[in-house]
């Protein structure tokens, strides 16, 4: 094992074992605070929950990557995104002050790349490759706080993320993705259904900006076909559930419980059936984001399509109440 993967795996351990202990902290300031998400009609639990584990997870992931000097402008974006989320999660914001901030977060980072860092590889302009980019990199970290609404399902997208762009990457991006899936995996230990504990704006919006940050880089190095595959489902249902949403007329930006994950439990699965099934979905697109990487694309694309249609298949079979 070389030095770099060496620090790599210590870095992971370092983030799951603290994540841990923060969390455990974070719960019980919670819970004395009666820091809870209630119950409501457009809510999948049933219980009153200590909304907030971003005050633990956020944190850490800022640690892990700070001791990482290429990354120390993404540990600096998750900053600011927790403190706006936080806000939010305690009082709601407007919209414009939340997206201000993810837009200054996305810009700068952008803007920070080297000129040679194209994710389109030079198809396009350096000002088009960059805001075509920042615009996907925006909508992936509403996506991702969008689709953080049922038991687990963060955590295990999370993880199936760091580890799939940690594979693909290499050694250039080994480290940051595997201390974020470490973190991840921690927190899925207060998570699990039934949760003890949710993440809330405050861990959601950050993950997403990290590990679209992480994306982005893996596209930059050549492997943008790779950095589309590996969030498949979560960008297939988070899009198709806002479209579907637009065209019935109703008010996009309210929360709702229309997302098919969401719609499989109501149709009487439990959160961790539908979590498996959504991991089991994101192993094969791995599968298809290693095969992409080894310039298999347009068969790595096609399967993947069908793994997405396959795992959206069986949870609209199950949100009517019948079997996969």
């Amino acid at each position: 094992m070389d030095v770099l993967a060496q620090m790599g795996f210590g870095l992971a351990v370092a983030a799951f074992a603290l994540t841990v202990l923060a969390t455990r902290r974070v719960l019980v300031y919670l819970r004395q605070r009666q820091i809870m998400d209630l119950p409501n009609e457009r809510s999948s639990h049933t219980l009153p929950t200590p909304r907030g584990g971003g005050l633990a997870t956020t944190p850490v992931m800022v640690l892990a990557l700070l001791a990482l000097p290429d990354f120390r402008l993404l540990a600096v974006g998750a900053v600011l995104l927790l403190a706006i989320s936080w806000v939010d999660d305690r009082r709601g914001l407007l919209p414009l002050p939340r997206f201000a901030t993810q837009i200054l977060a996305v810009a700068v980072f952008l803007m920070l790349l080297p000129a040679e860092s194209l994710v389109f590889q030079g198809a396009l302009p350096a000002w088009a490759d960059h805001l075509l980019v920042g615009l996907g990199w925006l909508w992936f970290v509403n996506l991702y706080n969008f689709m953080d609404g049922i038991d687990g399902i963060t955590g295990i997208e999370t993880v199936s993320l760091g580890v799939g762009i940690a594979v693909i990457g290499g050694t250039a991006l080994a480290a940051p993705a595997l201390a974020i899936a470490a973190v991840a995996a921690a927190f899925l230990l207060f998570n699990w259904h039934p949760a003890k504990l949710f993440l809330g704006d405050s861990g959601s919006v950050p993950f997403g900006y990290v590990l679209g940050g992480l994306l982005v880089l893996l596209a930059v190095g050549g492997h943008l076909a790779a950095a589309l595959i590996l969030p498949a489902y979560y960008l297939a249902d988070a899009t198709i559930t806002i479209l579907r949403r637009a065209l019935a007329g109703e008010k996009i930006w309210q929360p709702h419980r229309k997302h098919f994950y969401q719609r499989a439990v109501q149709g009487g699965k439990r959160h961790d059936q539908v979590v498996l099934v959504i991991a089991a979905g994101n192993v094969m697109l791995m599968a298809c984001a290693m095969a992409a990487a080894r310039g298999q694309t347009l068969w790595a694309g096609a399967a993947a399509v069908v793994v997405v249609a396959g795992v959206l298949l069986v949870l609209q079979m199950w949100s009517r109440g019948g079997r996969a």
